[in-house]
């Protein structure tokens, strides 16, 4: 396809961005990956990239600028400096503080902590029959992940929960103009409150980070930010939408309980394909670029829609189905190239031992409705609520753990990952810029 090549969908296909096509975008998907894998969408102005190869290139290659692609979805402000708003070297210079909040190190520090955290969860829910898995599940435990991280009192889950929930608005493209205005608010709060509280902390891995002295106050504050919307919405959203995949298949569940820590990582790398929290990220075309599924002229404004890429058949086989056991799984759910998510371990890791625990703590768990409602939201793509029956409840393990045989001795996570280098609400109307990027 050459540029300026236009391509619109048959009838029977709602536009992916369009109300009607939210639920379900991957029929769409599909078909525009089949047939015009890179080309300029009409109703968006937008070019959309959804062929798995094209994506890596676009995620990879520094002629698509991720510092352009959020400037130019900023409904009005200025964006505050974090290394989503940045490209290499300052992207790279403000990344490196970035790894003592969430790096590899930083996530074993808290691994044990995590653990009880999963399990005190699953003990109090024991005494439910049905539960919502976003509210009762996803949403708590991610809270409690990040007040370990940051070193808060459980006496600030209240507070700093509604602060990141709120937030995490500024993630949602089609967030109308007064709840945008909350959302940046909300950040702003969110932001002072961190600020307030890293002094007095207990020690962890924001303590580090704030002794680090290579940031302004100002770039501080915009990791910090990043890392409770890029976070905290993300891994929330990534258990809500792995348990829909899961629990309607009583034999991948088992499977789940059966395989022990190596399954249960596999397995959570096969559930964010299929559903990524975060479905595309946002590029500019700073010159003409040739990507293996066509050109790009520069200037243009690119979405490489990576929920699309997940399911190209040209790399995955069965690529709609679950396959828990998928490896290698060279997913894009957390990007790729320099930009490639910070929270990755963060959320494969908290979501895999979620996963093996609930799978052994409740073995007849199943879905209590057949179809729960998506969100209307395009990022993140998360279910409004998932109600689960629990079912009879298994006894506690009598010697629950912790993370610690999801980590190798040197620290590093013993997670089976992908270099994506080596890789070859508010409107009920279609937005002219959907925005997304690389909001981990």
């Amino acid at each position: 396809m050459t540029a300026g090549t236009q391509i619109r969908l048959p009838a029977h296909l709602p536009h992916p961005f369009s109300p009607a096509g939210r639920a379900d975008p991957y029929p769409a998907y599909d078909w525009l990956r089949s047939r015009a894998p890179v080309h300029h969408d009409v109703m968006s102005r937008l070019w959309l990239v959804t062929g798995h190869a094209d994506c890596a290139a676009v995620l990879r290659d520094r002629r698509f600028s991720a510092s352009a692609g959020q400037q130019g979805r900023a409904r009005g402000e200025e964006l505050p400096p974090s290394m989503l708003t940045t490209d290499p070297p300052d992207h790279t210079r403000l990344r490196a503080p970035g790894l003592l909040l969430l790096g590899p190190a930083a996530i074993a520090s808290v691994a044990g902590g995590i653990a009880a955290d999963v399990d005190d969860l699953l003990e109090r829910l024991a005494g439910e029959t049905v539960v919502d898995a976003v509210r009762q599940i996803g949403s708590p435990l991610s809270t409690s992940v990040f007040l370990r991280l940051f070193g808060l009192a459980e006496s600030d889950r209240k507070v700093f929960e509604q602060l990141a929930q709120a937030a995490s608005i500024n993630l949602d493209p089609l967030a109308g103009p007064q709840v945008a205005a909350l959302g940046r608010s909300a950040m702003s709060e969110l932001s002072r409150f961190l600020d307030e509280r890293r002094a007095s902390a207990a020690p962890s891995p924001l303590t580090r980070f704030a002794a680090d002295d290579r940031l302004t106050r100002a770039e501080m504050l915009g990791v910090l930010g990043l890392a409770v919307v890029g976070g905290w919405q993300p891994l929330a959203e990534a258990i809500g939408n792995a348990l829909y995949w899961l629990l309607p298949r009583p034999r991948a569940l088992a499977a789940l309980r059966e395989g022990g820590d190596e399954s249960a990582r596999t397995a959570m790398d096969e559930l964010l394909r299929l559903e990524a929290p975060i479905p595309f990220t946002a590029r500019v075309a700073v010159e003409n670029v040739t990507l293996p599924g066509g050109e790009v002229p520069r200037g243009a404004r690119v979405l490489a829609v990576v929920a699309a890429a997940n399911r190209d058949p040209a790399v995955f086989d069965r690529p709609g189905e679950l396959l828990l056991d998928r490896t290698p799984n060279p997913h894009l759910a957390f990007g790729g190239g320099p930009h490639f998510c910070l929270a990755a371990q963060l959320v494969r890791q908290t979501g895999a031992v979620l996963l093996a625990r609930l799978a052994g703590r409740f073995p007849a768990a199943s879905l209590a409705d057949e179809k729960p409602a998506w969100a209307a939201t395009l990022i993140p793509r998360r279910l409004r609520s998932l109600p689960v029956n629990l079912g009879d409840p298994a006894s506690p393990p009598t010697d629950p753990g912790n993370l610690s045989s999801f980590w190798t001795d040197s620290g590093v996570p013993d997670f089976p990952t992908v270099d994506p280098d080596s890789l070859p609400t508010a409107s009920h109307s279609l937005p002219a810029d959907p925005g997304g990027g690389d909001a981990y």
